[in-house]
């Protein structure tokens, strides 16, 4: 059943809190406008306190994983996990920007796989644009592609995107099944977004490297290797039925425990790092979500996405949740489509996953990635217009090409 006066209120409070949550100058806390927004909903009856206590008990897993991997990549940060691992992109480029874009398009997956995309966003962007400086060539390509892959490179693993932890737990796949699932629309995103980026900037890509990096820094090898056991014990966690959250959580305390000890960070940094607002906001979001769901939402969506897990309705699925993504964003997106695909099988939600991943590209509202990247960019970030320019070039062949590949892999 549609409440036309519950969706309409709740439909305003959601778009409340996404233009505090988009807006450049943040003169009130995202956070505060969720969590006001919740409050205010629960109070006038738009959602009932139990459907709220529901709403943000599913949701707190996912976003204490979130705060952990945060905590994470802030620490192999400060090891100089990404400054050695951008330094040495760099110098097997030579004197390539082609190799050099090759190389960027690589790390940039990588680092979003594994430590999720805010990692990308946020610490591999400012060395990327750093490494370009350094070299004396157009940052341009290698800050589209590093932003493009935060988003469209988070398909590979749970832990790789907020979306993808949300969406984990209702698939009822493991965490190796999930990313057996995703390796095929992974590459396949990835591998698209080079060729048509390479394209796009194939001005900037001719000049010749004038200062080649010679000099990389030794690999901080114990950043490393905790980032590395970290991911693969979420993955064999999982594997034996527990949260993959004590696995990251374990690698996180040796690299804070480490860093405390000998000074070089603060408690405060750690709790910095961890955007306890930014959690706070999720919660205080996952009520509103709930509210214009019941109101209605869930209804409209039901009748929108097609049963059955073939190539159409999966195609129909991600196109679905690509256009939702840049209409109200790809977090309130996913928890909109989430009750629905779920009913139709794990298929749908994968699907679910790949447009409101993919589809963000698109435009800068698209996600909160795109505005922590535009951040990080500062004046060198294109402008909207510019943005969504590059993202109509890559958008719609990205996600052609990331849903194939998935019903390929749900096929085999």
């Amino acid at each position: 059943m549609v409440d036309p006066l519950a969706l309409g209120v709740s439909a305003v409070v959601l778009g409340a809190t996404l233009v505090s949550a988009t807006a450049t100058g943040h003169r009130v806390p995202p956070s505060a406008v969720a969590l006001t927004g919740a409050v205010y909903l629960v109070l006038v009856g738009a959602v009932g306190f139990p459907a709220a206590e529901t709403a943000v008990r599913e949701v707190l897993p996912t976003v204490a994983f979130l705060v952990v991997v945060l905590v994470l990549a802030d620490c192999a940060a400060r090891e100089g996990v990404f400054r050695w691992a951008a330094a040495a992109t760099a110098r097997r480029a030579g004197r390539s920007p082609h190799a050099l874009l090759r190389r960027v398009v690589v790390l940039a997956a990588g680092v979003t796989a594994v430590l999720s995309i805010d990692a990308t966003a946020v610490l591999l962007t400012p060395v990327v644009l750093a490494t370009a400086a350094r070299m004396r060539v157009p940052a341009r390509p290698h800050a589209v592609v590093t932003g493009h892959l935060a988003n469209s490179a988070s398909l590979l693993l749970p832990i790789s995107n907020l979306t993808n932890l949300l969406a984990f737990a209702a698939t009822g796949l493991t965490f190796l099944h999930f990313a057996g699932l995703m390796l095929l629309p992974q590459v396949a995103a990835v591998a698209v977004e080079y060729l048509v980026l390479r394209r796009v900037f194939r001005a900037d890509l001719d000049r010749p490297v004038p200062a080649p990096v010679t000099e990389v820094p030794p690999p901080p090898r114990l950043g490393l290797a905790v980032v590395g056991l970290s991911a693969a014990g979420a993955a064999l966690a999982s594997s034996a039925g527990l949260s993959p959250v004590w696995a990251v959580a374990a690698g996180t305390a040796v690299l804070a425990g480490r860093q405390l000890a000998t000074g070089r960070v603060r408690g405060g940094e750690l709790v910095t790092a961890a955007d306890l607002p930014f959690a706070a906001f999720v919660c205080g979001l996952a009520v509103v979500v709930s509210a214009v769901l019941d109101a209605g939402l869930e209804t409209g969506l039901a009748r929108l996405l097609p049963d059955g897990e073939g190539l159409l309705a999966l195609l129909t699925v991600a196109v679905v949740a690509a256009v939702l993504a840049n209409v109200v964003n790809n977090l309130p997106a996913t928890l909109a489509l989430l009750p629905v695909a779920v009913a139709v099988g794990p298929g749908a939600v994968l699907a679910v996953l790949v447009g409101v991943n993919i589809g963000p590209n698109l435009t800068y509202v698209g996600s909160l990635a795109n505005l922590l990247w535009r951040r990080a960019l500062g004046t060198q970030a294109p402008t909207a217009a510019r943005f969504s320019a590059v993202g109509l070039a890559t958008v719609p062949l990205t996600l052609l090409a990331a849903t194939v590949a998935l019903w390929i892999s749900l096929q085999v």
